[in-house]
């Protein structure tokens, strides 16, 4: 990723106000916080060039704006959704958007389930449930042509067995630059099976 001095100030903003929080709020690990730029701020940062090149973004389950504050940090003129039904989180998230002047995040503290967003272009989510359900989200969400960027582990290939079960979808598999061992699956084309 090209150098951006504007992106990069807001990922300090952003950096220190999660460290500070963190202490009172686990919206990382103790164990990852130590390691936040790669382990969290490249692993997000990551997903950016794989996104669409217009339209709205919602990050699903955002906890401590992973990957989705991140994202807005490098598209500040993108308007992306941050959906957290944790209010202590959904806070975090609000403080942490004004810190870095991000006027088009949009933080929605109430269940996935029940969230009203206009059609999407993408949605994202990280470490927040199995691809089954995850697709479920995307279906209900994504506008025609949209696309999902999930980030997955070692049991990306499982997980993509189980949901093929219930859900037609094609998937494109992306090597993880921060973590050998971890894909991500950019889905498109998600339907429920039957339909």
């Amino acid at each position: 990723m090209k150098p951006d001095p504007a992106r990069d100030a807001r990922l300090a903003a952003y950096r220190d106000l999660l460290l500070r929080w963190n202490a009172t709020i686990n919206l990382v690990s103790a164990r990852t916080a130590a390691d936040i730029d790669r382990r969290h701020v490249a692993d997000s940062l990551q997903l950016v060039p794989l996104l669409p090149e217009e339209g709205s973004i919602a990050d699903l389950g955002s906890g401590g704006g992973l990957p989705g504050l991140v994202i807005a940090a490098a598209l500040p003129e993108r308007e992306v959704h941050l959906v957290e039904s944790d209010r202590r989180k959904a806070a975090f998230l609000v403080e942490a958007a004004a810190a870095m002047g991000l006027k088009r995040v949009r933080v929605h503290p109430q269940r996935i389930e029940q969230v009203r967003l206009p059609s999407l272009a993408a949605v994202t989510a990280r470490a927040l449930a199995p691809l089954d359900l995850l697709l479920g989200f995307a279906a209900s969400l994504l506008a025609p042509g949209g696309i999902a960027l999930f980030p997955k582990g070692r049991a990306a290939e499982e997980e993509l067995t189980s949901a093929a079960a219930h859900w037609h979808f094609t998937v494109e598999r992306f090597t993880s630059r921060t973590d050998p061992e971890a894909t991500i699956l950019r889905l498109s084309e998600i339907r429920r099976a039957g339909t």
